[in-house]
């Protein structure tokens, strides 16, 4: 296929995600003061969107509390940089099984719940886009099920759509994306659509380019679409999102490094990320040309 470039490009930082990396990496920020001034480094250093996860402050360990959420979104809007809000809406949708002969009762640290639990931050928080992990999946190791079932999508893209945020699709194997058209179909999600290509995230599709072109060629041209890959391969994503005609995410929920044992910051990852556009030839766009082009309602 003829490759078409995207010539205007946005950066969004996903800025410490809800896996076990705050551990590994001191960069990774906890706290909602912490998570903030990532954020707002993260857009001085030209991301146009930050994607929000929250943590517990102590531990390290991701968390839903409505209040985390609110601080976080509070403390961005007050600062003087301006970004847009991206807050995910995907947890609540963790199983974890017991034994192969025994599978239920489920792990004690499972956490599943209902679509309208789910929402409640989204609610209160008022973000400009929040996420909609499309599918289930057997993700990453031991027995983690991302467990989204056909009618806590709906339920959950309705919601957004009455509400009028954006629903950022997070497509993590090319059945989700198949989903994602069904769901426009229904009407459930409104244009403009605004797709999130997850890659190598075991085990959904492999970051390898013959899958992320298929999944590409699957998107329809209309909507807007962002891709990243976890790990190693994180640092060359943007030019491989570029190329396809996307847009680019990096951050710390996906990759720590910026170089082999070099651990990174979120504004470092961005930076890295905004050379690689520039020099390719394409236009980075800031918050305001984003909400433009995805109709987006600031609160």
């Amino acid at each position: 296929m003829t490759l078409s470039m995207n010539r205007e490009v946005f950066i969004t930082c996903a800025v410490t995600g809800a896996a076990d990396t705050a551990s590994k990496s001191r960069h990774v920020p906890r706290s909602p003061e912490e998570i903030a001034a990532a954020s707002i480094e993260a857009a001085k250093a030209g991301a146009a969107v930050v994607h929000i996860h929250v943590r517990d402050p102590e531990t390290g360990a991701p968390s839903r509390r409505n209040d985390l959420y609110k601080e976080v979104t509070d403390r961005i809007r007050q600062a003087d940089t301006d970004v847009v809000l991206n807050i995910t809406a995907g947890m609540g949708g963790d199983l974890i099984f017991g034994s192969v002969e025994q599978p239920f009762p489920v792990a004690p640290n499972s956490d599943f719940v209902g679509a309208s639990e789910r929402f409640a931050h989204i609610l209160e928080c008022a973000p400009e886009i929040c996420t909609l992990d499309n599918g289930t999946m057997n993700f990453n190791l031991g027995d983690y099920v991302m467990a989204n079932p056909p009618s806590t999508l709906r339920a959950m893209a309705k919601m957004m759509t009455d509400f009028g945020v954006r629903p950022e699709i997070e497509v993590f194997d090319t059945g989700h994306l198949w989903f994602a058209k069904q769901l426009v179909e229904e009407g459930l999600i409104e244009d403009p659509v605004l797709v999130q290509l997850c890659m190598g995230i075991p085990w959904g599709a492999p970051n390898d380019l013959n899958t992320f072109m298929a999944m590409v060629n699957t998107i329809p041209s209309n909507w807007t679409f962002s891709a990243f890959a976890i790990g190693r391969d994180a640092l060359a994503y943007p030019a491989a999102a570029v190329l396809a005609g996307g847009n680019v995410r990096v951050g710390l929920e996906d990759n720590l490094y910026i170089g082999k044992g070099q651990f990174a910051t979120n504004a470092q990852l961005v930076e890295r990320a905004a050379n690689v556009v520039g020099n390719m030839g394409a236009r980075i766009i800031g918050p305001e040309e984003v909400r433009r082009k995805l109709k987006l309602t600031k609160r």
